[in-house]
């Protein structure tokens, strides 16, 4: 009889892919495990980086996808990709029938693989519940806590969070985050990203960058409960770091409501204004990516890699806005709102030194722990909250 666990693990966005890797790496080293993939929604899209291209490239080929992503639909979007996630990942889990179901975070996505297995009867373990961010990724986290069997989370805020939720003390555990481990591995490979790799990618955006003297990370995504203000919202920034005095890296936002109006007002004030400091791209491998931070005198906006990956590194962060409101956070982060003048000000104070690191979120080794609990674990799929 083949004992032999298969866990299907869904990736649906970029920023999934890079926390979810190194759980992938350790479930396929893994001799009691039979390892699935299945790519949806934005890691299909050419629009962000096709991260189901980078899979496969690094050994992890989608045994499934699902087209589900709905774009330019306004505040139809999320519904709509939704809803077609959910048919289709449904019907992916009824061919590959999986005995455990993954899926990560908060992203509105994720709704659709916790709805399909929970209703097919398919235990689902997901990672990083039981953390306070705000925006609707508050709501979409603690549902999927909800409909989740097995709980993967990052630290003892969060456990103590999914335990007052009513989850069974013996189906949460605390692992760490494993985006950690991608941070861990990128430093242990070489801490500086080399110049020539960078100029081959931010070069396309308008001449060589000049980083002599250093330069800063912009990472900001929409808000999707105020999605009608993320025009003005992305505008402040682009006044913040408009004459600095150092090299901007700046990175497309996220696949949210939102977005087009951010991407509109970036390329309109890039028409209205000089900006030959700053550099765009749209995706970088999450190695390079955290190689690139490391190097840098610290990341603008309002990413969560600001409060969990910047944390371990001790590079300095200023969090725009209420998109990351009540996470916990370390004392690498500055609060600051939509204000050209108060980000500005916190960039010039965050300075070039580096921070005590913080292992709030993990000590970079949470893959290879989330990968025994999912090949080992008891599964079920009933459960009855404590009230």
């Amino acid at each position: 009889m083949d004992e032999r666990r298969t866990v299907c693990v869904v990736v649906t966005a970029r920023p999934s892919y890079a926390r979810v890797r190194t759980v992938l790496e350790a479930l396929k080293a893994r001799r009691d495990v039979t390892l699935q993939v299945v790519a949806a929604a934005s890691a299909l899209a050419e629009r962000y980086g096709k991260v189901a291209d980078v899979m496969a490239a690094e050994g992890f080929a989608p045994d499934a996808v699902v087209a589900s992503l709905v774009e330019d639909h306004g505040v139809l979007n999320m519904p709509e990709t939704t809803a077609q996630g959910l048919s289709g990942t449904a019907a992916v889990f009824a061919d590959l029938a999986p005995d455990l179901v993954v899926t990560v975070a908060d992203r509105y996505e994720t709704l659709a693989t916790a709805v399909a297995a929970a209703y097919m009867n398919i235990p689902l373990a997901h990672l990083q519940g039981g953390e306070v961010t705000g925006n609707i990724d508050e709501k979409v986290r603690h549902a999927v806590t909800k409909l989740a069997d097995m709980h993967l989370v990052s630290g003892p805020g969060a456990a103590a969070r999914v335990a007052r939720m009513g989850e069974r003390p013996e189906a949460i555990h605390e692992t760490g985050c494993p985006s950690l481990d991608v941070a861990r591995q990128a430093i242990e490979a070489g801490k500086r990203l080399p110049d020539d790799a960078l100029y081959a990618r931010f070069g396309q955006s308008g001449g060589r960058p000049d980083l002599s003297d250093g330069y800063i990370v912009v990472m900001q995504h929409p808000v999707t409960t105020s999605h009608d203000a993320a025009h003005a919202q992305i505008t402040e920034t682009l006044d913040a770091v408009r004459n600095l005095d150092q090299s901007v890296l700046w990175f497309a936002p996220n696949v949210d409501i939102g977005a087009d109006a951010t991407a509109r007002a970036i390329q309109e004030y890039r028409a209205a204004h000089r900006l030959d400091h700053v550099h765009f791209m749209d995706n970088m491998p999450p190695e390079d990516f955290i190689r690139l931070l490391a190097d840098s005198h610290g990341i603008v906006g309002n990413s969560s890699v600001a409060i969990r990956e910047c944390a371990w590194l001790g590079i300095g962060a200023v969090n725009i806005g209420d998109r990351q409101s009540g996470r916990d956070r370390g004392p690498n982060v500055v609060d600051v709102g939509y204000d050209a003048a108060a980000i500005r000000a916190a960039i010039t104070a965050m300075g070039q030194d580096r921070m005590a690191p913080s292992e709030l979120y993990g000590d970079g080794w949470a893959g290879p722990r989330i990968a025994a609990i999912l090949a080992t674990a008891p599964l079920r799929f009933e459960k009855r909250l404590t009230y």
